[in-house]
């Protein structure tokens, strides 16, 4: 009797163990297989900033470039047999146009325009920006639900669990080929931003992230490549910056010289475009890339994959360039598809909300008392109550004529949405600012023909031309042209650096003090 019930155990035993044999063996078989040869070609937008259609509705014509002309590229490509396609994003897409602004503020109850376009373009992988922060947790969290993508930022990192607040890789299977893709944003946001708009989250050192998170991904998923999309610019030495300190700003290229492990690196952020091999620090070659902004140029990396029988494993032959989407016709389809979305967009911006007496021009206020920044100054101080504003450019080509003023115009003033600030500060702390102003804004001139704005010069004196822009580069960006109200003051160009500006008196006569704290 013990006999038998031993037998009927061990057949019990081997029959319940059968099933779970025959679905790991068809587990193996149905797993995919590595093919011979691969041509994957990897498709990448930056900076895109709201760029969505081909017509710009705040300045009523078409722009060169669009998401509706990139898709008419990336389908093009896509219907290619010979080829895989992956399309990455690396992020400011949050933020720059009305219809942007439209999803997040004002139209907040329904699916957000940009989680239907995206989704309808296939994008395989996207990373954070510093202006999608920058548009607040109502916006970016609800944001990242709707994708049908991974939104990646390994380095900012939930204060509460330690862990990413965002994706911090996400590894993509064409035919048998593990492609992983690590994104990082710049960690410079706490140096711009009111810590509202990232409440609960920290970012680390972009150096020290990627050398954490590739060691992870290539023990845990042993890809057959890595892919770096970096929310960060190209020049570690921008704004005069130190390349060794901690949490650069702009740290793509340290990280593909000195973080070993990456085949490609995708840059942004700058908007400066870029497509270049460099050395990583084991002395393997890494493509970094960074195709400009607004939708104008794409990111293009084509690797070709031949596997090796012996080893199992890839050889690849990775080349790089820019394109730029120029004669690029927007996608029917995408039209179509979103053209009640555009129109509703277009009924918004076109609502008067007020008359000017006279036309306003942003180029006066480099040169004097202007009507743009008038406008500026006096909304500050009387939404605030302060006593003293400080307020610069933010374009420099806008005009906006007499008559009735409608809510486009308000985008050609300020595109961006720019955080009012009050601060308390000594009268000789106010002085500073303007001195500082002054001192990056103009100059006296030698001679009739020099110039008072501080323009870069080369050794021969010619002004330099924007590679990127095409105008005439500047010594400091115009962000930092501040002006003053509230207050009297005279600027003195022959005066020495720190000492141009001499503030008289409060705009109502009375004094000011340099040791007194104005609001």
């Amino acid at each position: 009797m013990q006999k038998n019930n031993h037998l009927f155990e061990k057949l019990r035993f081997t029959f319940a163990v059968l099933p779970l044999f025959l679905l790991l063996c068809l587990s193996c078989d149905n797993a995919p297989k590595k093919v011979d040869h691969l041509k994957l070609k990897i498709i990448q937008t930056t900076d895109v900033h709201g760029a969505i259609f081909a017509y710009d509705l705040k300045n009523q014509k078409d722009r060169q470039g669009s998401l509706s002309r990139v898709y008419n590229y990336v389908k093009r490509e896509r219907a290619k047999q010979d080829q895989v396609v992956l399309l990455l994003d690396n992020g400011d897409i949050l933020q720059g146009t009305p219809e942007v602004y439209f999803s997040n503020f004002v139209e907040t109850d329904t699916t957000h325009i940009l989680s239907e376009v995206m989704n309808l373009m296939g994008y395989d992988a996207a990373t954070v920006g510093n202006h999608d922060i920058e548009a607040g947790h109502p916006v970016y969290d609800k944001i990242r639900k709707e994708f049908d993508f991974p939104w990646m930022a390994a380095n900012a990192i939930d204060t509460k669990t330690g862990q990413p607040y965002f994706d911090p890789y996400t590894v993509i299977e064409r035919k048998g080929l593990k492609i992983a893709v690590l994104g990082l944003i710049t960690p410079g946001i706490p140096n711009w931003l009111p810590e509202k708009m990232f409440e609960g989250m920290h970012f680390e050192d972009m150096i020290e992230s990627a050398k954490k998170w590739v060691k992870v991904i290539n023990e845990k998923e042993q890809p057959d490549i890595l892919i770096g999309l970096f929310h960060s610019g190209i020049d570690p030495t921008y704004g005069g910056a130190d390349p060794n300190a901690a949490k650069n700003e702009n740290a793509s290229m340290l990280v593909a010289k000195q973080v070993a492990g990456f085949d490609v690196i995708f840059a942004g952020h700058d908007h400066r475009e870029h497509s270049s091999v460099v050395e990583n620090i084991e002395g393997r070659k890494v493509l970094v890339l960074n195709p400009q902004s607004y939708a104008q140029k794409l990111g293009i990396a084509d690797i070709e994959f031949k596997l090796n029988p012996k080893t199992d494993r890839y050889t690849k032959q990775i080349k790089g360039h820019i394109d730029t989407l120029y004669a690029e016709q927007p996608d029917s389809a995408f039209v179509f598809a979103f053209a009640p979305f555009q129109k509703k967009v277009a009924q918004y911006v076109d609502k008067p909300i007020g008359t000017f007496e006279s036309e306003v021009r942003a180029i006066d206020s480099f040169f004097g008392p202007s009507a743009f920044i008038d406008l500026i100054h006096q909304a500050q101080l009387e939404l605030t109550g302060a006593e003293i504003s400080l307020v610069s450019p933010l374009t420099m080509n806008t005009t906006i004529r007499k008559g009735k003023v409608f809510v486009r115009d308000m985008f050609n003033l300020y595109k961006y949405e720019n955080f009012l600030y009050t601060m308390a500060l000594t009268g000789a702390e106010v002085e500073a600012v303007l001195n500082y102003a002054y001192d990056v804004w103009v100059k006296q001139m030698k001679s009739d023909s020099d110039y008072m704005i501080n323009f870069l010069q080369d050794e021969n004196g010619k002004l330099v031309r924007s590679q990127y822009s095409g105008g005439y580069s500047l010594t400091e960006p115009f962000f930092n042209f501040d002006s003053g109200a509230g207050i009297i003051y005279t600027v003195d160009l022959r005066k020495p650096e720190g000492q141009k500006v001499e503030i008289r008196s409060m705009a109502d006569d009375s004094k000011f003090d340099t040791e007194k704290i104005y609001k």
